[in-house]
């Protein structure tokens, strides 16, 4: 049995700043790699890689890798259970002793033998190596994290538990990139033990906003079918401050709100399950009273508001995804 591993076409958010030549727009709020920085890895100088090296100085790889999928699994290996396969993502990836943020779309699973007792982790580390090579992938990591990096990294790492996750103190890591000239470059890391091996895939695009905003009269009829209005506005990063997106969605609550006088509502803060529970309480809550000032300084009496912050309580998507977090980083307009 052959299970094909998927490559999807995609880009990177703050990486392809460093990556990319041709300079991407960037993407979401992870951090990200300047051009000058120096990625090296724990192995000896080799053929394939040097020992330390500019991201830019990396080979593109113009070999054509086919249509999807572009390799099958090493013969005699399959995945443990289905593997976890998303549009859009944010991955970490080993990088100079770092777990680097990368997002795209993603592939990942955990991968064993077929037949109980031929598992061989040199040979599944050693197909990955001569085919990735063979596409023109140069190996940028090969060792393990520490444990003050795993420390500072995984309260970001809303997947760690998934199967396939890479990125614990006890992992071997091998990371690999395919630069391609598009950007779309593709990152793979792989991580074995005696009994099992782990597989990550992602190749890097930038996020595409699904999200619209509503207008002045969507936000009247959901008030007023539904007593509540789901509203997703921007803020600077990890901030109360309104961003001009922001400030054109809280335009249209203000219409809103004078096309009804009588109209009073709760204006309600949540954030996704990034970081801490109690800085992420105190945002909503920042960010909801924001919105109640706004409003204020466009007309609307402060007798007819009231604002209050519940932090990741209440989600109303899955936050082990990036689109589900964008979802549930939102302000709830509720009727009173």
């Amino acid at each position: 049995m052959r299970i094909r591993v998927l490559f999807f076409g995609i880009s990177y958010l703050a990486f392809v700043c460093a990556c990319n030549n041709k300079g991407k727009q960037q993407a979401g709020t992870a951090d990200s790699i300047p051009k000058t920085d120096v990625i090296a890895t724990t192995e000896n100088k080799s053929a394939t890689a040097p020992a330390t090296f500019n991201v830019d100085a990396i080979p593109v790889s113009e070999k054509e890798l086919g249509a999807f999928p572009f390799f099958t699994l090493p013969e005699g290996l399959e995945t443990m259970n289905k593997p976890v396969e998303r549009k859009f993502d944010r991955l970490f990836f080993a990088i100079d002793g770092k777990m680097v943020p990368l997002e795209g779309r993603i592939w990942k699973s955990n991968v064993s033998e077929i037949k109980q007792g031929e598992w061989s982790l040199s040979f599944f580390e050693k197909s990955y190596d001569e085919a990735i090579k063979a596409a023109g992938g140069v190996k940028i990591f090969d060792g393990s994290i520490s444990k003050e990096e795993y420390d500072r990294y995984s309260p970001g790492a809303s997947y760690l538990g998934e199967d396939g996750s890479i990125g614990y103190t006890e992992d071997q890591i091998k990371t690999y990139i395919i630069r391609r000239t598009n950007g779309s470059n593709i990152f793979i890391q792989l991580s074995g033990t005696s009994a099992q091996g782990k597989l990550n895939i992602l190749q890097q695009e930038g996020f595409k906003q699904t999200i619209t905003m509503l207008k002045a009269d969507e936000i009247t009829k959901d008030l007023n079918e539904k007593g509540k209005a789901i509203l997703y506005i921007n803020f600077d990063t990890d901030k109360s401050t309104l961003k001009p997106e922001g400030n054109d969605a809280v335009a249209e609550i203000t219409k809103a709100l004078k096309a009804t006088p009588g109209l009073k509502v709760a204006i309600n803060g949540y954030t996704d399950n990034t970081g801490n529970d109690a800085h992420n309480l105190q945002l909503s809550k920042d960010r909801a009273k924001a919105v109640l000032e706004a409003l204020s300084s466009s007309g609307i009496d402060k007798s007819r508001l009231s604002s209050e912050g519940f932090g990741s309580a209440q989600p109303i998507a899955d936050n082990g995804s990036e689109e589900g977090k964008a979802k549930n980083r939102r302000v709830e307009l509720i009727k009173k």
